[in-house]
């Protein structure tokens, strides 16, 4: 299906605002293309908008803007659009199995990063080019938050983790829909991805900065378990020998 440029497919893409308190530069956005049943590009397999496994009223918040400097020192390949054994990339399969479950996900990513913008629009994210993420993680995901002004909860994936099961994804997201504040996926005793956050975290979520991530969160609050067999959550791809033995 042709590209018909920035329209609101399904009613998932929503305007980004940049409000952060501290000084940011402003988010360039880049919505998703209306979806279609067609096959996917990378994998016939997949069709571009396949049966939600379940619809969460959650936002979800994919965080696609690191260097992956142990995947290629050098900094020419993107770990994120290689390509795994079916030919799908990394990113794209990550996004793919959210988007199974979550609606809405907006994509954050580096500017500059526009093969990788592509590939996660045409998935059905709404991306985002945030000129903070290169201050880590923690501003990658307030980035994520100050764009969903009017989210009901978040399910935060890593783009680098495309074999997590959508039954655990599924699994995190009824718990932040019912009373989870905040929620974890666990495998043999260790906690992984997705997470999810409820609404009263918002503000410590804008606040967030540099590449710790959400660990104060973690460390200040209880945390709703979810027990899974599902190793996916723990395997993320840092090296080519990661991507090898997915």
């Amino acid at each position: 299906m042709p590209a018909q440029g920035p329209q609101k497919p399904n009613g998932n893409a929503r305007a980004t605002k940049a409000t952060n308190d501290h000084p940011k530069t402003k988010n360039k956005t880049l919505a998703p293309f209306p979806r279609c049943t067609a096959q996917c590009p990378f994998n016939p397999d997949h069709l571009l908008v396949p049966p939600m496994a379940y619809a969460s009223l959650a936002t979800g918040v994919l965080l696609a803007a690191g260097y992956g400097s142990r995947f290629d020192p050098e900094g020419i390949h993107n770990k994120l659009l290689a390509r795994l054994p079916d030919g799908t990339p990394v990113a794209f399969e990550s996004a793919h199995r959210l988007l199974l479950v979550v609606p809405h996900v907006i994509a954050i990513v580096r500017p500059g990063s526009e093969m990788l913008a592509r590939v996660l629009n045409d998935a059905g994210c709404h991306v985002i080019f945030s000129a903070d993420a290169e201050r880590g993680m923690g501003a990658s995901l307030a980035a994520g938050i100050e764009a969903s002004d009017d989210a009901d909860g978040w399910i935060v994936a890593l783009a680098d983790m495309p074999r997590i099961a959508t039954s655990t994804i599924e699994a995190v997201a009824r718990a932040v829909d019912g009373d989870g504040s905040i929620v974890a996926p666990y495998y043999q005793g260790q906690r992984g991805h997705p997470v999810g956050f409820g609404i009263e975290h918002r503000d410590a979520l804008l606040a967030l900065d540099g590449d710790t991530g959400a660990r104060a969160l973690f460390a200040t609050h209880p945390v709703k378990r979810i027990e899974v067999d599902d190793p996916g959550v723990l395997n993320d791809i840092d090296t080519p020998e990661d991507l090898r033995n997915v």
